[in-house]
């Protein structure tokens, strides 16, 4: 009876162990390809996680990417060509990166379109309030003298 509940207390943590995902694995002849390999997969996205990269997503279509990106180095393609593979089969979503062109000019210039337009508007405040400090006239004497008697507690031009 014990054997049969040790048995299965080592099924039960054992078997969990065994289902996990083994991490893949790829051959590579130096540090530099393999280097060369992690940027790449790294700076990819994977279409299915939407904003996570292939590097660290378990989605079936980002090991097919990953393994893609390793058959495409063994063959001796480029980065470019590598990327440009990818792009063309899922699409400019896959890139972190796009590149600058009239699809994507509204993307990469809205940061400074805003940083613009954000000192713009304080400059206008700025000068508004500057001008706003030189229209005001100073008091005359008649005003500061009135001015001084209502402090003081003293008015008699009160009505």
């Amino acid at each position: 009876m014990w054997r049969s509940v040790f048995a299965w207390l080592l099924l039960v943590t054992i078997a969990p162990m065994s289902a996990a995902d083994a991490r893949d694995v790829y051959g590579f002849d130096t540090q530099a390809q393999e280097q060369r390999f992690q940027t790449l997969i790294s700076e990819l996205r994977c279409p299915k996680c939407q904003n996570q990269n292939i590097a660290d997503s378990n989605a079936p279509i980002s090991k097919d990417m990953r393994d893609e990106v390793y058959r495409m180095m063994s063959d001796g393609a480029s980065n470019e060509e590598i990327v440009g593979a990818l792009v063309d089969r899922f699409g400019e979503f896959v890139r972190y990166k796009p590149e600058v062109d009239s699809r994507t000019i509204l993307l990469w210039a809205t940061p400074a379109i805003v940083v613009l337009g954000g000192l713009m508007v304080v400059a206008g405040i700025v000068i508004r309030s500057r001008r706003a400090g030189q229209d005001e006239s100073p008091l005359t004497d008649e005003e500061r003298a009135r001015a001084s008697r209502m402090l003081d507690g003293d008015d008699s031009s009160r009505t």
